[in-house]
């Protein structure tokens, strides 16, 4: 990510309007192929609205996607 600085005050509005992430993490241990597990993680960015927060790989052969979508909040306009 670049440390533009027209990112950074719309970013710092979304968090004072009460903007907040939703996270899951998926764990693949190590019997699944690397193209299963970028197959996955598409579909869940796609379709879901995901996004990569984090990865780690641990010494095992596990794998653990930390992802992370906006949560949305509606306002009633009745």
């Amino acid at each position: 990510m670049s440390g533009s600085t027209t990112a950074r005050p719309a970013r710092e509005g979304w968090q004072s309007q009460g903007g907040q992430y939703e996270y899951r993490v998926v764990t693949l241990d190590r019997s699944t192929s690397r193209n299963d597990a970028r197959r996955l993680l598409t579909d869940e960015a796609e379709y879901g609205r995901w996004e990569l927060a984090r990865t780690s790989l641990y010494a095992g052969g596990e794998r653990k996607f930390w992802l992370r979508r906006k949560i949305i909040r509606v306002r009633s306009t009745l």
